[in-house]
C-alpha cells in the first residue's frame, strides 16, 4: 500500500472511531425551557384533557413525562392533549429508573445509580450525585416511573432512595446526604407515611434521623392512601389486617377500608361511611373507589363518573363522567393515578385486562 493510501485508510479509520466514540460515549443532553414558567390557574371540576403518557403533575403547573432515557415536561396542566416539551433532559446509555417532585425540584434515578435533580422552571441541571443501580422502568406510557417508581420516596424536603438494602435521605436543595441506614432483609421496597416514617418490612425509621422507630405495628404493613411515589401515605394496614391512622408520629388505630387524615373511610352496604374516632360522621350512598382525599375533598370513582365531596360533611361539590368530548363512552377500569390539590390524572385499561383504554389512555381532571 502506497503512503497516501496508507494516510487515506488511518484517516477513515479515525473519523469512524471518532463518529463511533461521540454516539456510544456516556452523554447528557439538556434542553432549557424558553417559555415562562406557567402561571397556576383554578378551573371549574371537570375533565381537561388527555394524554398518551402518564403526567407527574409538579407544582400544579406542569406536567412531567419519563421516557426510556429521558425525562421532560410539558404545560400547562389543563391542556387538552401534550404538547411541544418545555424543557427535557436525556442520558446515554443508561436508562431513567424513576421521578419524584419536591414544589419545583424533579429528581431523576437512573439505570447506572445516578441522581440528577432538575429544576422544574426551566429544566437546568440542579445537583447530580450516586446511588445504587436501578431496574430501567417498563411499560409504554412511564406510569409506573412517574407515579410509583421503585426505591424513590419523598418525605418533607427530602429524597429517600433504597435498593432494599439501604436507604438514603438527600436533601432535595443540593442533593447532600442527610442519613443513611442498612435495612433488614426483605425490605424490598417500602413507603413513607404523612407522619414522617419510613416504613419497611417489618421496622420503621424516622424520615428526619433516620433512627428505627420502635414499638411500630407488626409487619410486613400495606400502605393506604398514599400520594404518588408510595409517599405521604394516611394510613397502613399490618400483618393482622389492623388498619392504623399514620398521619401522627405515632400511629393510631382505626375501622376501615381508606383513611385520610383522621377520617376513616368504609366502603360497605352500597356506600361510602366517614368516620371519626369510631364515631361515624357522614355516609354518600352509592359503590364506589376511594382514591384519595386532597384539599378538603374525597375524591371517588364510581363507575367512569369522578365524584368529589366535601371531607368535612360529605356534601357533593362535583360529578361528572371521565370522558373527553367526541371520545367513545365504554366501560374502563384505572390503572393508577395521581390526586392533588387540583387535579386528577387516571390511567385507564379495559376491563379485566392491560389493554390501554385509548392510544391516549389517561384522562386529566380539575377538581
Amino acid at each position: 500500500m502506497t503512503l497516501p493510501r496508507a494516510l487515506a485508510a488511518l484517516l477513515v479509520l479515525a473519523a469512524a472511531g471518532l463518529i463511533g466514540w461521540r454516539v456510544l460515549a456516556p452523554a447528557e443532553v439538556i434542553e432549557e425551557a424558553v417559555e415562562p414558567y406557567p402561571v397556576a390557574v383554578t378551573l371549574p371540576a371537570g375533565v381537561t384533557g388527555k394524554t398518551t403518557m402518564a403526567p407527574l403533575i409538579v407544582d400544579g403547573r406542569i406536567r412531567v413525562y419519563a421516557g426510556t432515557r429521558l425525562v421532560k415536561a410539558d404545560a400547562p396542566v389543563e391542556a387538552k392533549t401534550m404538547y411541544t416539551p418545555l424543557w427535557s433532559y436525556r442520558r446515554w446509555p443508561a436508562r431513567l429508573a424513576g421521578v419524584v417532585a419536591v414544589g419545583t425540584t424533579v429528581v431523576s434515578r437512573w439505570s447506572d445509580g445516578r441522581l440528577v435533580a432538575l429544576d422544574g422552571r426551566t429544566g437546568k441541571v440542579v445537583w447530580r450525585a450516586d446511588g445504587p443501580p436501578a431496574d430501567g422502568f417498563a411499560g409504554r406510557t412511564g406510569s409506573a416511573a412517574v407515579w410509583a417508581p421503585a426505591g424513590m420516596h419523598v418525605a418533607g424536603t427530602s429524597v429517600l432512595v433504597s435498593d432494599g438494602k439501604q436507604v438514603t435521605a438527600r436533601a432535595v436543595e443540593d442533593g447532600r446526604e442527610r442519613w443513611s441506614t442498612t435495612l433488614p432483609p426483605g425490605c424490598t421496597d417500602g413507603f413513607v407515611t404523612a407522619g414522617g416514617r419510613y416504613v419497611c418490612g417489618a421496622g420503621a425509621w424516622d424520615v428526619i434521623s433516620g433512627n428505627e422507630v420502635r414499638g411500630w405495628p407488626a409487619g410486613p404493613s400495606t400502605a393506604m392512601s398514599c400520594d404518588v411515589a408510595r409517599s405521604a401515605c394516611a394510613g397502613l394496614r399490618d400483618a393482622s389486617g389492623q388498619v392504623w391512622l399514620t398521619g401522627g408520629r405515632r400511629p393510631v388505630p382505626a375501622p376501615g377500608s381508606a383513611v385520610a387524615g383522621d377520617l376513616a373511610l368504609t366502603v360497605s352496604g352500597g356506600a361510602v361511611i366517614a368516620s371519626r374516632a369510631g364515631r361515624e360522621v357522614w355516609r354518600w350512598a352509592g359503590t364506589a373507589q376511594v382514591l384519595g382525599v386532597r384539599a378538603g375533598k374525597v375524591v371517588l370513582l364510581a363507575g367512569n363518573q369522578l365524584v368529589v365531596l366535601d371531607a368535612a360533611t360529605g356534601a357533593a361539590r362535583a360529578t361528572f363522567p371521565l370522558f373527553v368530548a367526541n371520545e367513545r363512552v365504554e366501560a374502563w377500569q384505572p390503572d393508577g393515578w395521581q390526586l392533588t390539590d387540583g387535579y386528577v390524572a387516571i390511567q385507564r385499561v379495559r376491563p379485566g385486562t392491560s389493554e390501554f383504554y385509548t392510544t391516549d389512555p389517561v384522562v386529566i381532571a380539575a377538581l
